[in-house]
């Protein structure tokens, strides 16, 4: 037997959303009947541009892409409204700029403070380089971080404090006084995760040229539609993402990726209707499911929403299995800390798929 190393006996393998596929073959559901909730991604599809980029670009697919891609962060610089000196790029989603990030903060023994329930990557990585997590709040009930609990858990050993806004799985938003609160109260890194903040419709952008501890964390995989590309980035102050360039991999983001973000940011037409119609079909499943008497549903500033079903006389799992028999996916949280057995997330569809998983959710829980 190979010795690994000892932290590996603690991890489990990260818990993402159900495939289709999965599906498929557990249930023998038919693909175009399947309704996806159950990952937060763009139903709408990628752009037309930057389908037609990837089209035009195959040929390039024999040659290594840019490693420094100079003209992709002049192009996300324009989008975010940043100097281009404040931008990094990484392959695999946003998930790369987390490894980067540890590798270039982490000595063992450092502390990181996350606020379960929410992203559960950012402990995930950083666990990996030895760092210790220490746990903040968030109050589902009232949707809203307890900032409190995040100051009295900073140390001197504190190197990154991960905010994540809107909140993932809740969908609920950080005030900005209270991001401000704990960037003034530490030199630790404050990571603030804006991967849904097209949805949300405000952003942190302007506190990067008042404090140099703030990272920005976003992605390509949700409005933007090219989740299965894997491209996000981070921003941030030059002095750091200088020292991230030096261990970043240096072609994680492929010819095809690259091409395809350029394209998709071009299409401001298309980035629009993205995120109206993302909006109007939360705001859609909020009111449906309101309306079911033993659901409460949760306010969100994203593209998913959060139920607590426990009145139903349903567990999560239990729910999620009857809405997958029916070709339902969505979101059993039971894997989020801090979350009991009786949360499920879902994103959004496109209207008829919408308007058929309420038939369906009415119908089970009715």
């Amino acid at each position: 037997m190979v010795n690994t190393r000892e932290i590996l006996n603690e991890y489990t393998t990260y818990v993402p959303g159900r495939s289709k596929k999965e599906i498929m073959e557990e249930y023998g559901v038919k693909e175009e009947d399947i309704i996806k909730l159950g990952s937060n991604e763009n139903p709408w599809g990628a752009s037309p541009k930057a389908r037609q980029a990837i089209i035009d670009s195959v040929d390039e697919i024999n040659r290594y892409p840019e490693s420094n891609h100079e003209y992709l962060k002049e192009k996300i610089a324009e989008y975010a409204g940043v100097n281009q000196n404040q931008v990094i790029v990484g392959g695999d989603g946003a998930d790369e700029i987390f490894d980067v990030l540890a590798k270039a903060l982490i000595d063992p023994g450092d502390e990181f403070i996350v606020h379960p329930p929410t992203y559960t990557y950012y402990e995930y990585v950083f666990k990996q380089h030895n760092a210790k997590a220490v746990y903040a709040k968030w109050d589902v009930n009232k949707n809203r971080l307890d900032v409190d609990s995040v100051l009295d858990n900073i140390t001197d050993r504190t190197k990154a404090i991960f905010l994540c806004t809107p909140n993932n799985p809740t969908g609920g938003l950080i005030p900005r006084e209270d991001i401000i609160r704990v960037i003034e109260s530490t030199d630790a890194l404050v990571v603030v995760d804006e991967a849904y903040w097209e949805f949300a419709e405000v952003n942190n952008i302007d506190l990067l040229d008042k404090y140099d501890n703030v990272f920005i964390i976003r992605t390509f995989s949700k409005v933007l539609g090219l989740a299965g590309l894997r491209i996000g980035y981070g921003l941030s102050n030059p002095e750091l993402l200088e020292k991230m360039s030096r261990i970043k991999p240096v072609f994680s983001v492929t010819v095809l990726s690259q091409k395809a973000v350029i394209a998709t940011l071009s299409d401001k037409e298309y980035i629009e209707k993205s995120t109206r119609k993302s909006i109007a079909e939360r705001e859609y499943l909020y009111e449906s499911i309101d309306k079911i008497e033993n659901i409460t549903i949760y306010k969100s500033k994203s593209n998913y929403l959060l139920m607590d079903i426990r009145r139903t006389g349903f567990t999560a799992a239990e729910l999620a299995k009857e809405l997958m028999k029916r070709g339902v996916i969505v979101r059993d949280c039971t894997s989020f800390q801090d979350m009991d057995e009786y949360y499920i997330r879902i994103s959004v569809e496109t209207h008829p798929k919408n308007e058929r998983f309420i038939e369906i959710l009415k119908s089970i829980v009715e």
